[in-house]
C-alpha cells in the first residue's frame, strides 16, 4: 500500500515493538525470570552459553542482505533448538527432531523442503542436496573480550552530543554571563545528554530487527551483537537516573521540562515518527525543548522570539534531513515507516526553504523589536546576521540538492568548517553589537 501507514499497520508494528522492548527487559532481570518457552525445560539456559561471536556476526550479515536464515537440526529436540533461535533472535525460522517437525508458530515460515536451493553452514558430515551450496564455516573467535569503552560511547550516541549545546543558548541570548549560570547550564547540558543517550538506547531496542537489515545500521552495538539486551537496559536505566537526579538537582521546573523531552521522544520513538509531517514536526519541537530546558535552567524567561526563530529553523533541517532520506530510495518506494513517498521530495524541499526563510524572517522582525533595544546598544549591526543566516540555509538545501549531505543536517553542519565560520561571525556580531 502506497502512502501513509494504515492504523492497523501502526498498532500491529507498535505492539511487536512492545514486545520487543519486554522480551529486553524480561532478559536483563534473569533466568529466574524468563518465560517457560525462553529456555528449554530440561534446564538449558542459552543466556549462559557461549556463542561463535563471528559465526553470529556472519548470520547478522546475511540478514542484513535481505536473505533469510533458518537453524535446522536433527540432534537436538525442539525446545532446545527453540531456546537458542529465541535467544540469538537471527533466525527467520527454525526446524528441530523429532522427525524435523517444526514448531506450530514456526511452520508456516520455513519454505516447503527449501527445493530453491540453500547456502549450507554447519557439519560436514551432512550430505546436501545437489541444490544446496556449503559455506565454509567463519573461524571461530577468541572468547568475547569486554566491551570496550569506543562500544559503549558508540552505544550512547556520544557523537550526538553537540546537539544538546542549544541548551546554553538562552545563556547567550539573554546575555547572563556570570559564572554560577554558566555553570548550571553546562550541568543542564549534561542532564540532557544523558537523557538523550536513554532515549537512543530505547530507540535502539525497539528498532533492532529494522536495524539488523540496514546497511549502516546494523552495526550499531545492540543490533550488532556486540551489547547484549540486558546490558543495554541496564546502560538505559542508569543514564536515565543519573539525568533526572541532575536535573532534580538544578530545579523542579528543569525536571518537569526533562521528563517532558524525554516523554516526547520516547511518543517518537514508539509512534509519531511514522506519521508523516508529524514526525518533522515533533523533531523541531525537541530541538527546541533543548533552548528552553536551557532558559528554564537559569531562570530567565523564554523569549519569544527566540522561541519562534528556533521552530522555523528546526523545521527546516527536519525536512532536509527527511529530503536526504527520500532522495537515496529509488523512484516508487515508499520511505520505511515513515509515511512517505519519493515523489513527495519535491513539496518537502519547498517546505524546507520556506520553514529556513521563515526563520530569517522572525530574526529581522526580532531586530526592529522593543526587547532588542533593551539588551543591545547598536541593534543595527545585528542586521549584518541575515545575509550570513540567508547564505548557510541556501547552502544547505543546495548542498541537500547536490547529495553532499549524507544524513542528518545538523552533524553535517557540526563538522562543517563554513558552517562553524558562518557561526562564529553572528557570535561576534553579537558581540559587537552589546
Amino acid at each position: 500500500m502506497r502512502g501513509s501507514s494504515a492504523p492497523a499497520d501502526i498498532a500491529s508494528d507498535l505492539i511487536r515493538r512492545l514486545c520487543a522492548f519486554a522480551a529486553a527487559i524480561t532478559a536483563s532481570l534473569g533466568p529466574q525470570a524468563r518465560s517457560a518457552h525462553g529456555a528449554d525445560p530440561s534446564g538449558f539456559d542459552p543466556s549462559r552459553a557461549q556463542f561463535d561471536h563471528d559465526a553470529v556476526r556472519f548470520l547478522l550479515q546475511v540478514l542484513g542482505e535481505g536473505r533469510p536464515v533458518y537453524l535446522c537440526s536433527e540432534t537436538h529436540p525442539e525446545p532446545f533448538v527453540s531456546a537458542v533461535a529465541q535467544h540469538l533472535g537471527v533466525f527467520t525460522a527454525w526446524a528441530a527432531a523429532p522427525e524435523r517437525q517444526l514448531a506450530a508458530a514456526q511452520r508456516e515460515e520455513l519454505p516447503p523442503l527449501l527445493h530453491q536451493g540453500f547456502d549450507y553452514i554447519g557439519s560436514a558430515a551432512v550430505a546436501l542436496p545437489d541444490s544446496a551450496s556449503r559455506l565454509a564455516r567463519p573461524a571461530r573467535s577468541e572468547p568475547s573480550a569486554p566491551v570496550g569503552m569506543h562500544t559503549w560511547l558508540k552505544l550512547f550516541r556520544v557523537h550526538q552530543y553537540a546537539k544538546n549545546a542549544l541548551v546554553l543558548v538562552p545563556l547567550l541570548t539573554a546575555h547572563k554571563f556570570a559564572l554560577g549560570s554558566a555553570a548550571t547550564s553546562l550541568f543542564a547540558v549534561i542532564a540532557f545528554s544523558l537523557c538523550a543517550s536513554g532515549a537512543y538506547i530505547l530507540n535502539d531496542l525497539l528498532d533492532v530487527e529494522a536495524d539488523r537489515a540496514h546497511p549502516t545500521k546494523r552495526n550499531r552495538p545492540i543490533a550488532s551483537g556486540t551489547v547484549p539486551a540486558s546490558r543495554a537496559v541496564g546502560a538505559m536505566a542508569l543514564a536515565l537516573v543519573a539525568a533526572l537526579a541532575m536535573a532534580m538537582s538544578i530545579s523542579i521546573e528543569f525536571g518537569g521540562v526533562l521528563l517532558g523531552y524525554f516523554a516526547l521522544t520516547t511518543s517518537y520513538s514508539f509512534w509519531l515518527k511514522r506519521i508523516a509531517t508529524v514526525d518533522v514536526v515533533v523533531l523541531a519541537t525537541l530541538y527546541t525543548v533543548r533552548v528552553i530546558g536551557g532558559a528554564v535552567a537559569i531562570s530567565v524567561p523564554m523569549s519569544e522570539w527566540l522561541l519562534a526563530f528556533s521552530l522555523f529553523i528546526f523545521m527546516s533541517l527536519a525536512l532536509v534531513k527527511r529530503y536526504i532520506e527520500l532522495a537515496g530510495q529509488p523512484d516508487g518506494a515508499v520511505l520505511a515507516a515513515r509515511g512517505y513517498q519519493v515523489e513527495d521530495k519535491a513539496m518537502i524541499a519547498i517546505l524546507a526553504a520556506a520553514s529556513g526563510f521563515n526563520a530569517v524572517v522572525i530574526f529581522t522582525l526580532y531586530i526592529s523589536s522593543d526587547t532588542v533595544r533593551a539588551l543591545y546598544s547598536h541593534p543595527q549591526l545585528l542586521w549584518v546576521g541575515c545575509p550570513i543566516l540567508m547564505y548557510w540555509i541556501g547552502r544547505v538545501m543546495l548542498f541537500a540538492q547536490r547529495g553532499l549531505i549524507d544524513d542528518d543536517p545538523v552533524i553535517f553542519a557540526l563538522r562543517d568548517r563554513v558552517s562553524w565560520v558562518a557561526l562564529g561571525a553572528i557570535g561576534a556580531i553579537m558581540l559587537a553589537a552589546i
